[in-house]
């Protein structure tokens, strides 16, 4: 590095691998830049998108720990850089390169793992991190439902079972009294 500028774009890309949770490499050629300014807005609070130069680049990927990205260091490059959900950042690109052919996804790297850019594109087709949390409760609250149901029937049968014996027990003591009652008679007549 010739220059304290290239040493400090340097410093300062690592840093943004080190502190993302996800990096997304694009190739940018053909798009304006209204449209890169579009694309940084479709994107969101959570991710910061900026132009690089690739050997700058890969020297920061290299100083942050960062391996599997080499071979996309061609041509144009611009990197996604997110903090947030990396599923979000993700869609934006998918969505965006939908409308402008002219970006490409070329790979990226997610929480440590590199990824190819068809491994970008099914990790856009994911649900979002808080609807797969909604969906894994509700999972689980229908299975607590279903073991207190299971847990509670054989209380309930022993409960049906307990009245369904009483109830017999009270079917028999009036006809069991009588006959008992028949056979003093016979003997106080007989006494007479």
């Amino acid at each position: 590095m010739a220059t304290p500028e290239k040493a400090a774009a340097v410093a300062e890309i690592a840093e943004d691998f080190r502190s993302s949770t996800a990096a997304v490499l694009t190739e940018y050629r053909g798009l304006s830049v209204s449209q890169l300014t579009e694309l940084r807005r479709t994107l969101g609070a959570g991710a910061r998108y900026a132009v690089v130069k690739n050997t700058l680049t890969k020297i920061a990927a290299e100083q942050a720990g960062v391996t599997g990205l080499d071979d996309l260091f061609v041509g144009p490059t611009a990197v996604a850089f997110v903090s947030g959900d990396p599923v979000e950042a993700a869609k934006g690109l998918r969505d965006f390169a939908k409308a402008n052919p002219a970006l490409v996804v070329k790979g990226g790297i997610v929480e440590g793992k590199a990824m190819s850019a068809d491994e970008i594109r099914k990790l856009a087709d994911l649900e979002s991190r808080e609807i797969l949390l909604a969906k894994l409760a509700g999972a689980m609250k229908g299975s607590l439902a279903g073991a207190v149901g299971l847990f509670a029937a054989p209380l309930s049968q022993v409960a049906r079972l307990a009245e369904a014996l009483r109830e017999q027990r009270a079917s028999e003591a009036p006809a069991a009294e009588p006959a008992a009652a028949e056979p003093a008679e016979p003997a106080e007549a007989a006494a007479e």
